[in-house]
């Protein structure tokens, strides 16, 4: 069943939009959480895109009705009345393999592609690093591990943690965990 709230209306038209410019797409965020046991209250979209299609994905979601507040080459936000719509533009190595391998989940929207439990944890760490004020990332980093730590790709979750030399962070939420 798929959700006709304001929110799940939100999603199915920017999937049906994705869809339609054959644009490679899934969830991440807020959003995503529920797809890794973890739930909690989200109003905006958050969506990793592939990077080359920015200016195709931008055009289609401004012909939606949504103003931009902010574009780079990796992030754009959008805004339509109080519907937020945010996107990250996979251009690294990891961003672009962490979109390719993103698995067809059946969510509360239908069927989406959602990014893994790793790379949720992954995207969240950056924006921590990014601005130390997100808090709400950590606690989305440490409720992923509490509900995921049986299935969890430890390798790889410590190879996002080196990459921003936070290490130290990663063994304090899993001693904190176990």
């Amino acid at each position: 069943m798929v959700a006709t709230s304001r929110l799940g209306k939100q999603i199915s038209e920017i999937i049906a939009t994705l869809n339609g410019l054959g644009a490679e797409f899934a969830l991440i965020g807020g959003l995503a959480l529920a797809s890794h046991k973890v739930i909690r209250a989200t109003q905006d979209v958050d969506l990793l895109a592939d990077a080359d299609l920015a200016d195709v994905i931008e055009t289609a979601v401004v012909s939606l009705g949504y103003r931009r507040l902010y574009r780079s080459i990796e992030v754009a936000n959008y805004l339509r009345g109080d519907e937020r719509l945010d996107f990250l533009f996979a251009s690294r190595p990891i961003a672009r393999r962490l979109l390719s391998e993103a698995p067809e989940r059946s969510t509360a929207f239908g069927a989406l592609r959602v990014i893994s439990s790793e790379g949720l944890i992954g995207f969240k760490l950056q924006g921590l690093v990014n601005d130390p004020r997100r808090t709400q990332d950590l606690e989305d980093i440490r409720a992923l591990l509490r509900a995921n730590l049986a299935t969890l790709n430890l390798d790889e979750i410590r190879e996002y943690f080196r990459l921003f030399g936070r290490e130290s962070l990663l063994e304090e939420l899993l001693n904190a965990t176990s």
